[in-house]
């Protein structure tokens, strides 16, 4: 995760003071300009670093100082304050109450993953014990019930609806009045969203906001729109009592500091993080009705997975482009993590991976210990980078990709009862995604589709 690299940049400026003999105002500028550039390398909006910088500089006052005092401490300290206020509202999140009835009403623009995280959320309180259920007020996206129903149907949760019904006011109201009087304690509602913000989507937000009542208003934000954050979750806030943050879409490349604007922005605490959509990916794999597709299930099941295989594999996603809509789909991935520059640029970079593979022979394409029969023998590695005309650096990067690869289907393969047999969308346990998903993310590192794009 790129919040995690961001944390070990603003350890090392600060380790930074204790390697300074003499603690000055250009030690102090050094230091807050490293974090500031990781900060904004994260996409922290531009404001907030600025703040931040200022805030620490205004309590650091060198000529001042009584010369006992310890300088670095006291930097440190100021640092860590304001690095704080960044994530911490000041709030405590909210809480819903056992034995009655909790209304959470979802906000946010279209496409950022709304309806799909109303699901996600429902499924949680529901395994936790709690009755939950759904309601579709989004009158204003066509397929916008039908989106909810088919996920509340596979998550087995009570929805509401209306195919005829135009007003979202009237939905909502409707909606919490049946489950309030089935008793449902999580009761969720799903607002309309527009691509852009503007006084209709406000308007309606409000209205639904006033009829219901809801005693959470959660926040759903695209996480890979960047420094956009800030004045997205500013608008939101100053229309409703925005209470909770959910962030969707952080994976891999999104650089996590809009997560960190919309704390600021909104004064209210970041609840839970989407990643990548495994289920969205089999299903694109589906309709390529791929050849060959039961003998891959098979070296699945039980870890296997060739320099061969590979191969096979970057061929299926060449056809199931655009190629960064797929890449999206890959948890610890965004849509444009290997597309620097234009599609046509990231299809060059997997087709020369591929032409390396090409000079490659039957023993090392189909060898089950993959990258190990290069160790055993160096100068294969000279003979493929001599055949791709690429260099042996080349060839060396391709091959601990592969392992990668390979690792992620090792541990796909150890999780019991993932494959049940048959085509690939009926072969994937629902019970099992959730594992499926932190196997994926733990096995790959998030900076191995980076280095196959660089």
């Amino acid at each position: 995760m790129v919040l995690a690299d961001l944390g070990r940049k603003i350890t090392s400026a600060l380790k930074s003071l204790s390697n300074a003999t003499i603690i000055d105002e250009d030690v102090l500028n050094s230091m807050l300009n490293e974090i500031c550039r990781a900060l904004l390398e994260a996409d922290v909006n531009i404001k907030l670093v600025k703040k931040l910088k200022e805030n620490v500089k205004s309590v650091i006052d060198f000529e001042e100082m009584a010369a006992g005092l310890n300088k670095r401490k006291m930097i440190q300290t100021a640092v860590f304050k304001e690095l704080v206020k960044l994530v911490d509202p000041g709030v405590k999140a909210w809480t819903p109450v056992k034995g009655q009835p909790n209304v959470v009403m979802f906000v946010g623009l279209q496409g950022s993953g709304k309806t799909t995280t109303c699901t996600k959320l429902a499924y949680y309180y529901q395994k936790k014990g709690w009755k939950a259920c759904l309601i579709c007020a989004d009158t204003f996206r066509a397929g916008a019930f039908d989106q909810l129903k088919q996920n509340a149907a596979k998550a087995r949760i009570p929805f509401f609806g209306s195919y005829t019904e135009d007003n979202p006011v009237i939905l909502a109201m409707d909606g919490v009045d049946k489950f309030k009087a089935e008793g449902f304690e999580i009761i969720i509602v799903d607002t309309s969203g527009r691509h852009k913000q503007e006084d209709s989507l406000f308007e309606e937000m409000l209205q639904v906001s006033n009829a219901v009542n809801p005693d959470n208003i959660v926040f759903v934000m695209d996480a890979s729109i960047g420094q956009a954050c800030e004045s997205q979750a500013r608008a939101f806030k100053e229309q409703v009592d925005v209470a909770s943050v959910i962030i969707t879409k952080l994976d891999g490349h999104s650089k996590g500091g809009g997560a960190l604007s919309a704390v600021a922005a909104t004064k209210s605490p970041v609840i839970f993080i989407g990643m990548g959509d495994i289920e969205g990916l089999i299903d694109k794999v589906n309709e390529l009705n791929l050849d060959n597709n039961e003998e891959l299930i098979n070296k699945l099941k039980h870890g296997e997975f060739t320099l061969r295989d590979m191969y096979e594999q970057f061929q299926n996603i060449m056809k199931m482009g655009p190629f960064s809509q797929i890449m999206g789909l890959i948890p610890g991935f965004s849509s444009d993590f290997m597309t620097k520059g234009s599609e046509q640029e990231s299809m060059a970079r997997l087709k020369k991976l591929m032409t390396i593979m090409d000079s490659m022979n039957d023993e090392e394409l189909d060898n089950r210990e993959g990258a190990k029969i290069f160790v055993r023998g160096p100068g294969r590695v000279q003979r493929v980078a001599r055949g791709a005309g690429v260099s042996v650096k080349e060839v060396q990067e391709l091959l601990q990709q592969y392992q990668k690869f390979a690792q992620m289907v090792k541990k796909m393969g150890g999780i019991k009862g993932l494959f049940k047999g048959g085509d690939m969308s009926k072969n994937v346990n629902p019970a099992q995604m959730q594992k499926l998903n932190q196997s994926i993310a733990r096995a790959m590192d998030p900076r191995v589709l980076h280095q196959l794009g660089a």
